[in-house]
């Protein structure tokens, strides 16, 4: 942390303040790479696995609409592609001005296919955050465990 001070212990599960910083940094710096030619709405996520590995992804549009990809999928997919996952944060970038980004539904039915319990950090342009459980953007979800009933 700059200036010497001290990081405040995070919550158990929650990553400390200079992995979070990193987290929220990574999330800023995926959105420049963002592929957004029609909608010009460029989108950042950082994901933290449970080891402590941070993957970053932007969305890539599509002239065929359909096919675009969010940069929370980006993320994830790069993850479990290298082996990942467990996670344990996201964060979420966008030049939204005044509102947090949040994840779109389809994100977030894949963000629940890898658990519930896990932080995800809506950002705003400022670097202001509030931080959410997936469980809570996306109550009463349908995920893995429901196959094997």
């Amino acid at each position: 942390m700059e200036g010497g001070g001290q990081c405040p212990a995070a919550p158990p599960g929650r990553p400390q303040a200079e992995r979070l910083q990193l987290l929220l940094r990574r999330s800023r710096e995926a959105k420049t790479w963002a592929y957004c030619p029609y909608s010009r709405f460029p989108v950042g996520a950082a994901l933290l696995t449970a080891s402590g590995e941070i993957f970053s992804g932007c969305n890539v549009e599509n002239a065929c609409y359909s096919l675009g990809v969010c940069a929370e999928r980006t993320a994830i997919q790069k993850a479990i592609s290298e082996g990942h996952s467990s996670f344990r944060a996201m964060a979420i970038a966008s030049d939204m001005g005044d509102n947090f980004i949040a994840p779109c539904g389809a994100c977030r039915q894949v963000m629940r296919e890898f658990g519930t319990d896990w932080d995800i950090y809506l950002t705003k342009p400022d670097g202001t955050y509030i931080v959410k459980k997936l469980e809570e953007l996306l109550p009463l979800s349908f995920g893995p465990e429901h196959l094997k009933k």
